[in-house]
């Protein structure tokens, strides 16, 4: 479980929770279930006028990757990366097939599939660029609609206030109701903000956070492919690749893999 995102939210929490009983209030205060449901339940729904039904039900469980930690293994792809390039130019190409079912990562399976089979450099980039551009893309995809709920959650909360205050206006007769009403109906603008700001919006950014990671080994991976489809020299190539790692995950690995 990505501890940051735990600590986010209870961070988050402990900082409303602060914030109301400094400022002389109370939780009963910022809590009314209409004005909840309306500005949650309400920006939700408005999401099924954006998107297909399938997306619209299913964001919850790509929000939730938003708790996992993901290790996408750039240390142990390069490593594999060398000893590839290294059984190639020692034993030829064609000596990488017997391998290739062993290979975890289908991205790079498929790329040193297509070195195998013969096919042209330039072909093999189109092909894995094409298909690392198309993963992007579902990813913002998901992104974006997350990205579409968070921007209606103030909305809603905007509208909520505005019919509470309809409400309230109505009934001016008992003036002593004036005051507990106003703040009711500010609550669901409390909720909409609390919602886009606390939780939606920052989720949206850490999926982002993911999708750079994910393309950004892709990306390595391609290079290492097109690495061995040249005959490039392993040492070269490792000295490439590892370009794409931090300074300290390089350190951990460059003597095992940059060989004299």
């Amino acid at each position: 479980m990505d501890l940051a995102t735990v600590i986010g939210l209870v961070g988050g929490a402990a900082s409303i929770i602060m914030a109301v009983f400094t400022s002389g209030g109370s939780l009963s205060g910022i809590a009314d279930l209409p004005s909840l449901f309306f500005t949650l339940g309400g920006s939700y729904f408005a999401l099924f006028l954006c998107a297909p039904i399938s997306q619209c039900i299913g964001i919850f469980k790509i929000m939730f990757r938003a708790f996992k930690v993901y290790d996408y293994g750039e240390r142990q792809i390069i490593q594999n990366m060398v000893a590839l390039s290294e059984k190639a130019r020692r034993e030829g190409i064609l000596a990488l097939e017997d391998g290739l079912d062993d290979i975890e990562d289908a991205f790079m399976r498929g790329g040193l599939r297509l070195v195998v089979d013969g096919t042209d450099g330039q072909v093999i980039r189109a092909i894995m660029e094409n298909e690392m551009n198309q993963c992007e893309s579902r990813h913002m995809s998901w992104v974006g609609l997350i990205n579409q709920w968070a921007g209606l959650a103030p909305g809603y909360g905007m509208m909520g206030t505005v019919v509470g205050l309809i409400g309230m206006l109505r009934n001016l007769e008992d003036k002593s109701a004036i005051g507990p009403n106003m703040a009711v109906a500010l609550v669901t603008t409390f909720y909409g903000s609390l919602l886009a700001n606390w939780i939606i919006g920052p989720i949206a950014q850490k999926l982002i956070g993911h999708n750079a990671a994910e393309m950004k080994v892709k990306e390595m991976i391609i290079e290492g492919v097109l690495a061995i489809q040249a005959g490039e020299n392993p040492r070269i190539m490792a000295q490439k690749l590892l370009t794409y790692l931090d300074p300290v995950a390089r350190r951990a690995i460059e003597a095992d893999v940059v060989k004299d």
